[in-house]
């Protein structure tokens, strides 16, 4: 499938190199839209538009008789700045600092916001994709002196802190509604075209560059408007400008079309996923064999040996330990709203699953990193929250089902690992009885009622019935399941 993601970078990244549309030798050349910007400042100083402190670090870049590119400052000085350049751009185009073409770079403001007010405070969480989005707002709940932080159309906001990931992520406003702007933004202002602006700003050079200049403190990391205003652009004249933007604006209106094809894919194939185990569990998915040994009889057996044991003082009996069977009525099918197939048997995860509380495997490094060898897993979305140089107790006695004692997300597991929280048990599975793989699927489509506060495998999941096939077709139901769900992905 088209990775859309990528597709969105190879624009932007053609876009700032002078690589999307043809140049035009009949344009404006970009040294003389420098001059004018440059002059235009100076102007807005003198008129009190801006400070004097707004346009002091502005420099000139500019190409010798040498070829090697020079960035005089504001004191005349002039220094070789050939290093820095990160990439070649056409003939015509010239190197500028951010600050030298922007207006300033103000921060946003720190008065709290509430879900009354009347200007919406736009944040972190409203940059997405280059865009902004409205649909979690909060509004300003004091009125004074927010008139300074009232945004424009074609002002880009720029995130300057919080997560690695999250540092640098630039979106426009399009003056949709009115707004200002909270106090970890930066506004970049300026009288180049936004829609240009707006791609440097979300191409991969510039987070490389926010990746090489942040400060990380208290686990966040940090850009000021100084390190901001230091990040060297690539100019084309305004014309340019304008093409690359009608370029990039038309294509992605097609990504945007292919990843709501995409999810709306990936939606049905969940969606069949689950109509597919649903027949699985029903045994509708592959034929029965009369020659399978019934699961009832298996489960008979384990019960036999496991009294065996009891008797010798070997494991003690679990008080809650349960024996479900049919009646006259056939009533234990009413759960499943129709009559299982022959030699299937209801019971309950609690008789082929087992717990462990998870305490002894429990991290004490949290400072993950890539290079460390052991995952640290959650049963919940995230899974791998990241890896572990600790080779103390990992645990290492898989395959395994993780599930969350509050949530009842769980995990199928293969591979060694440590965990995060003690609020997951780990699920042994008794292999006599079911498949691991498919134990897993069974708690997939098994649902319980979610209550506040409550650990759900010992007083409630455990004890959810479900339907057992003979282990043999277990088996041909996972190499079914494994068929269909190759095949979903490959379509995906």
């Amino acid at each position: 499938m088209i990775d859309t993601k990528a597709l969105r970078e190879k624009i932007l990244d053609l876009a700032i190199r002078g690589k999307l549309v043809p140049q035009d030798s009949n344009d404006e050349p970009t040294s003389v839209l420098l001059e004018r910007i440059r002059a235009q400042k100076q102007q807005m100083v003198k008129e009190g538009k801006l400070k004097a402190k707004d346009i002091k670090n502005d420099t000139i870049i500019f190409k010798g008789e040498d070829n090697l590119h020079y960035e005089q400052f504001q004191d005349g000085t002039v220094k070789c700045i050939e290093d820095e350049i990160p990439f070649e751009v056409p003939e015509g185009w010239a190197w500028t600092r951010l600050c030298s073409v922007s207006y300033d770079l103000p921060y946003g403001t720190s008065k709290k916001s509430s879900t009354n007010g009347k200007i919406a405070v736009l944040r972190m969480g409203n940059l997405q994709n280059g865009e902004i989005d409205y649909s979690d707002l909060v509004y300003s709940s004091d009125e004074e002196d927010i008139k300074k932080y009232y945004l424009i159309r074609g002002d880009l906001l720029f995130n300057r802190t919080n997560s690695i990931e999250l540092v640098g992520k630039t979106s426009v406003y399009r003056g949709d509604i009115p707004a200002i702007y909270a106090g970890y933004l930066i506004r970049i202002r300026s009288s180049l075209n936004y829609e240009y602006l707006n791609a440097v700003m979300n191409s991969s050079y510039a987070r490389e560059y926010c990746t090489s200049v942040r400060t990380d403190a208290v686990n966040q990391s940090n850009i000021n408007a100084t390190k901001l205003g230091h990040f060297l652009i690539a100019i084309p004249s305004k014309s340019e400008q304008k093409r690359i933007g009608e370029k990039i604006s038309e294509s992605i209106k097609v990504i945007n079309i292919i990843e709501q094809e995409k999810l709306d894919l990936q939606t049905m194939a969940t969606n069949v996923k689950s109509k597919i185990l649903d027949l699985a569990i029903r045994g509708k998915l592959v034929p029965q064999d009369p020659n399978d040994e019934p699961a009832s009889v298996l489960l008979e057996r384990i019960r036999s040996e496991k009294e065996e044991l009891i008797k010798q003082g070997k494991i003690k009996r679990d008080k809650k330990e349960s024996v479900i069977f049919k009646g006259e009525d056939n009533s234990y099918y009413e759960k499943f709203g129709e009559k299982l197939p022959a030699g299937w048997v209801v019971t309950n995860f609690g008789t082929f699953l087992e717990y462990e509380q998870p305490t002894k495997y429990i991290v004490s490094d949290t400072n993950y990193k890539s290079s460390y060898k052991t995952p640290v897993l959650t049963a919940g979305k995230s899974f791998i929250l990241g890896y572990t140089n600790e080779t103390d107790n990992v645990f290492d006695d898989s395959p395994v089902i993780i599930f969350d004692d509050f949530t009842t997300e769980s995990k199928f597991v293969n591979f060694p690992f440590k965990v995060k929280s003690s609020a997951m048990k780990i699920l042994h599975i008794n292999t006599d009885l079911v498949f691991p793989l498919y134990a897993f699927y069974l708690m997939q489509t098994t649902e319980i009622d979610h209550e506040n506060h409550q650990r759900y495998w010992i007083s409630t999941y455990s004890q959810e019935r479900v339907a057992l096939p003979p282990l043999n077709e277990q088996k041909r139901i996972l190499a079914k399941l494994e068929y269909y769900f190759t095949l979903l992905d490959q379509i995906q």
